[in-house]
């Protein structure tokens, strides 16, 4: 580990920093800038070719040079902007006056030099700028890691469908299930999410200080500006068009992702706690790693700590995506800047959630069924069979069968004997129903609980 991540104040940027580099060009500082400039040149080239006589349309290779300061954007430009914003104490007033400097040789982009930020309000830039990097964030990093929980937690269902287990209903034994049930619940539930997260819909506006065009209708009266501003935000930046906006985009669109977000989040950590207990009830084993240490004073200790790492790390997230949700829809009147500092946070957010992924995914991978701490467990838990005997009690009619059975099992541990000896009373049921009840197990007394998990696409 380097000095400088020995002395990270967030462990996103120090223990962690290696996990996370697929996020940190996207929402970093970094991204932020590379962002603002593809949205100031979108917008420069889009005005060029609005049709007005001051402003001619750029030719072929200025539109090249231009999208290449995109396309190789370097850590050394943000570096510049950087500088630049020392002496203006204003970052999106950086990024153009250091585009302005990248004219300088060429002619015919320093003739048009005026038209960048032409009309903008720094927001203009600042809002599809994160809504670019939102949406490459999710696409890029976290709808992946999503995607490969999805089809582990899927293969793991298929593979364990038939696993008979013990379910544990208010932390008591209750009545079987499989693993690969189990496992197919929380699949079924992380799909729903993962569509809620992919369906939200980044929102963007380019219309100004207040969002109504002022600015632009002062300069050219007659051009419908509300046209040409849509075709800029969805036509070259693919985001949709808000037209409704004060000087900043609401952030509703963010909100609805960060909730969606956190929604994931809360379903594996459910998952993360209950693995945590099949572990330390022995269903689940893990697999050891050379050189690994489970407890620095006790030896044999195989310790679950990715689970509980991915718990810790949803946890961070979602408190963070929870107030990026709850405070960014808000802004006193037309604009204040509370919005600021809180969206520089939106990675951090981000970053937690993906930390938590990685650890489930490093979890889930070690695991091993003990099949016999599992059996144990079911042929130690009778009792379950209480409501399958009780109910076709019911079917026939039977007198109290509820509270027959219950004087029977509440509380009480039961045998196989016993519940055959306690069977062969009911002399009322037809004899093959009391065969069947007597040929039935724990391990068999599942329901369709391994075609509801086979059945899991």
């Amino acid at each position: 580990m380097t000095a400088s991540a020995l002395t990270a104040l967030s462990p996103l940027d120090g223990r962690y920093a290696a996990k996370l580099a697929p996020l940190r060009p996207l929402l970093s500082e970094f991204g932020l800038m590379h962002r603002r400039v593809q949205v100031e040149i979108e917008w420069f080239i889009a005005l060029s070719d609005a049709g007005f006589t001051e402003f001619k349309p750029l030719s072929s290779a200025a539109r090249a040079t231009l999208r290449a300061r995109v396309s190789g954007f370097t850590e050394r430009d943000a570096q510049a902007i950087k500088d630049i914003e020392r002496t203006t104490n204003h970052d999106v007033k950086a990024v153009e006056y250091w585009l302005k400097q990248q004219f300088a040789g060429d002619a015919e982009l320093t003739a048009a030099a005026e038209f960048v930020h032409f009309a903008c309000t720094s927001e203009d830039i600042n809002n599809t700028s994160h809504a670019l990097m939102l949406g490459a964030a999710r696409q890029q990093v976290v709808l992946p890691a999503l995607d490969a929980l999805l089809s582990r937690l899927t293969t793991m269902a298929h593979a364990l469908a038939d696993v008979p287990m013990l379910s544990r209903t208010h932390g008591q034994t209750a009545t079987p299930t499989t693993l690969g049930k189990e496992i197919a619940n929380v699949a079924a539930r992380l799909q729903r999410a993962r569509a809620a997260i992919a369906a939200v819909q980044p929102l963007a506006k380019m219309n100004g200080a207040v969002g109504n065009y002022n600015a632009h209708l002062a300069a050219w009266p007659d051009f419908d500006w509300e046209s040409f501003s849509r075709r800029v935000v969805e036509g070259a930046l693919g985001l949709q068009f808000n037209a409704y906006t004060i000087q900043i985009e609401p952030h509703d669109w963010m909100a609805e992702l960060f909730d969606a977000m956190a929604r994931a989040n809360t379903i594996l950590i459910d998952w993360s706690r209950d693995v945590w207990g099949y572990i330390s009830l022995g269903y689940f084993r893990q697999r050891l790693k050379e050189g690994e240490v489970g407890s620095s004073t006790m030896p044999h200790k195989v310790n679950p700590i990715d689970f509980e790492n991915a718990e810790g790390n949803f946890g961070l997230a979602n408190a963070l995506l929870a107030h990026l949700s709850q405070k960014l829809p808000i802004s006193r009147w037309q604009r204040d800047l509370t919005d600021s500092t809180v969206l520089r946070n939106m990675g951090v957010a981000l970053g937690h959630a993906v930390l938590g992924y990685d650890s489930l995914q490093r979890g889930l991978a070690k695991l091993e069924v003990d099949r016999a701490a599992i059996d144990a467990d079911l042929d130690g838990a009778w009792e379950v069979l209480a409501e399958a005997v009780q109910t076709v009690m019911r079917r026939y009619a039977l007198p109290n069968p509820y509270e027959r059975l219950k004087a029977l099992t509440r509380g009480k541990g039961i045998t196989r004997e016993a519940m055959g000896a306690f069977i062969d009373t009911l002399v009322e049921l037809p004899a093959p129903e009391r065969a069947r009840l007597k040929a039935l197990t724990p391990q068999t007394y599942i329901g369709q609980a391994a075609a509801l998990a086979r059945r899991l696409r």
